[in-house]
């Protein structure tokens, strides 16, 4: 089973272990969403994220980079 939208945290983990040395402080919506839709569990409709789902994401990386 793929990873969907609603799957904030399993998102921003494999985000995080992607891009171990990015600080997620510096990503912008547009680039970490085409980077979600290329992992390659990701199996959602890429048009039915949004910004509330975006941040969440965003929160969970900044929470596995620990910065």
């Amino acid at each position: 089973m793929g990873l969907k939208w609603t799957d904030s945290r399993e998102i921003g983990e494999a985000l995080y272990d992607a891009n171990p040395d990015l600080d997620p402080k510096t990503v912008r919506f547009t680039d970490m969403h085409q980077w979600i839709c290329d992992l390659e569990d990701f199996d959602d409709d890429p048009s039915a994220s949004n910004e509330k789902i975006l941040e969440a994401i965003l929160l969970v990386w900044l929470d596995e980079a620990d910065v």
